[in-house]
């Protein structure tokens, strides 16, 4: 007797299940770890089963990167959601941030540190990069506006972005080891973006 045919929750279910066992792989064994054969006997299942629904594992790391995206934007949109704008918006987005590299290193890594691949091209990870990214754009283009900071607001957002994304790249790569902690260097960048009120 022919299987039943799964239903659409049935393969969102399955698919969200591969993609958070892809993940724990990928934390413990990093990206030459995370194989469809290797992947399809943590699940349980025949070793074709991924391939029903990741063509290979340039697909499977696009889902990831998805949902890692997805994770790091739900952050930012509820740090700008505390009712706060402008400066007082960016010191909490800069929290979030810090945090959720912190708290999910192997995510933050899928985001930002892995080589190129097709992957970049998804329209669903083109989203959700730019709605992680509009947060602070909003919040930089409100404290311009106010006066509370100088210069083009893309300009300044992408700069605060890369001041954020510059510590946590030196902490998790270990090369904070002259004389300051990523904690300590945590707690200055309010000091830091305040300091550019004045400028």
């Amino acid at each position: 007797m022919a299987r039943a045919a799964l239903t659409d929750e049935q393969l969102a279910d399955f698919r969200r299940r591969t993609v958070e066992t892809a993940l724990g792989m990928f934390a413990e064994h990093g990206y030459e770890g995370v194989t469809m054969r290797g992947l399809a006997k943590a699940l349980k299942v025949s070793p074709m089963t991924p391939y029903r629904y990741f063509e290979d594992k340039d697909a499977l790391f696009t889902a990831m990167r998805v949902e890692a995206t997805r994770r790091f934007a739900d952050l930012q949109e509820q740090g700008a959601s505390e009712g706060r704008s402008g400066v007082a918006c960016i010191l909490v987005l800069a929290r979030a941030y810090l945090r959720f590299a912190v708290e999910q290193p192997e995510a933050y890594r899928i985001i930002f540190e892995l080589r190129p691949m097709a992957s970049q091209h998804s329209a669903e990870l083109h989203a959700e990069h730019e709605r992680a990214f509009s947060f602070l754009c909003c919040a930089t283009g409100q404290a311009v506006a106010a006066g509370q900071l100088p210069g083009d607001p893309l300009t300044t957002a992408h700069l605060l972005w890369a001041q954020a994304h510059g510590l946590v790249s030196l902490h998790l790569a270990g090369k904070l080891t002259m004389g300051c902690t990523f904690e300590h260097l945590c707690t200055t960048m309010d000091r830091i973006v305040c300091g550019w009120m004045q400028s």
